[in-house]
């Protein structure tokens, strides 16, 4: 298995135009940033396998379907009588950024449980991917920490996204300390500005990183996603190598909705890093880290181009397109 990940997997309702009154109409789609960045993963020739909780209930069925349908081992994803599938919906402003509203009190996707998760995948991983949103509640914030660990011990590569969403904590100080939780197992982070900010208090992206480098010695690679200003990437602490840094300004597109364009760019990083002969330790060079950048920045800004995250995932023909095209 190339890639397992955790976490919640919920509805998106996007906008989808005004009805004949002039109401708000809403587009169902399937959401969770880590069953995205899988998909992406998937689409991109990749073993992926997801771990998580549903409802009994119709929309966890579509997302069930929507996951196999996208190549995804769905064997680990529960189904709980306990509570309904979780849902978003997303807002979305006229440069198509977004914000959400979650219905999750409690959702299906907290009631993942340590006990039900199968070790065996965990160690047959090469990567394992997980997020903040699953630490928000118990019992799921105990099968996460139970999993990670678990899939480090094995000698998975750990990767982990923050994914700030103040609206699902308690209050701020309980999301930090969830998020530098997860940040004490991970050798690979993905931030954005927003993130970097609220976990480190600047939004200078160097001084933001060395801080982050220097309280996680173990993180191997800081991603700092820049919205339509592309990314950077700063490596972390290797004995007798000097860190790495790197930016890629992105590619203009016609922006319909960035949602899942950060898990995208993070499918398009560990497919780079998967394809390296060693995962767990790649032969960086400045070259090498910005055309990952390149690469991951095509991924995010082609799943921009169209609405919802899963169904606007690029195929690898399409990213080598847009490459091409900028080179």
């Amino acid at each position: 298995m190339d890639v397992v990940a955790l976490g919640e997997l919920l509805i998106d309702f996007t906008p989808g135009g005004l009805s004949e009154n002039g109401e708000p109409l809403f587009e169902r789609n399937p959401g969770g940033a880590p069953a995205n960045v899988l998909a992406a993963l998937a689409k991109l020739g990749h073993q992926t396998a997801f771990v998580g909780a549903i409802g009994n209930d119709a929309f966890g069925a579509y997302l069930q379907q929507t996951l196999h349908h996208a190549g995804i081992n769905v064997n680990q994803l529960f189904v709980t009588e306990e509570a309904q599938t979780t849902l978003a919906f997303v807002h979305l402003d006229d440069s198509g950024d977004r914000s959400f509203t979650f219905y999750r009190k409690p959702g299906a996707d907290q009631l993942l449980r340590a006990e039900q998760i199968d070790r065996g995948m965990l160690a047959a991983a090469r990567v394992f991917h997980f997020g903040s949103l699953s630490m928000t509640h118990e019992p799921s914030r105990t099968a996460t920490l139970t999993a990670v660990a678990y899939a480090k011990e094995k000698g998975a590569v750990i990767s982990f996204d923050p994914n700030l969403r103040l609206s699902l904590w308690r209050d701020e100080e309980h999301a930090k300390q969830a998020i530098l939780q997860g940040m004490h197992y991970a050798e690979i982070v993905k931030v954005s500005e927003e993130e970097l900010l609220f976990l480190t208090g600047t939004v200078d992206l160097e001084q933001g990183s060395q801080l982050l480098l220097q309280q996680f010695t173990n993180i191997k690679l800081l991603l700092v996603t820049l919205g339509a200003e592309g990314s950077y990437c700063i490596t972390g602490h290797v004995e007798g190598s000097e860190r790495l840094i790197a930016r890629h300004h992105g590619f203009q597109v016609n922006t319909i909705d960035t949602t899942g364009a950060g898990d995208a760019f993070f499918g398009g990083v560990l497919h780079w890093l998967l394809n390296e002969d060693n995962v767990a330790n790649p032969q960086w060079t400045a070259k090498k880290l910005h055309a990952m950048l390149a690469f991951a920045n095509a991924m995010g800004a082609l799943t921009a181009t169209g609405k919802g995250a899963i169904p606007s995932l690029p195929t690898l023909q399409q990213v080598e397109h847009l490459l091409q095209v900028n080179h």
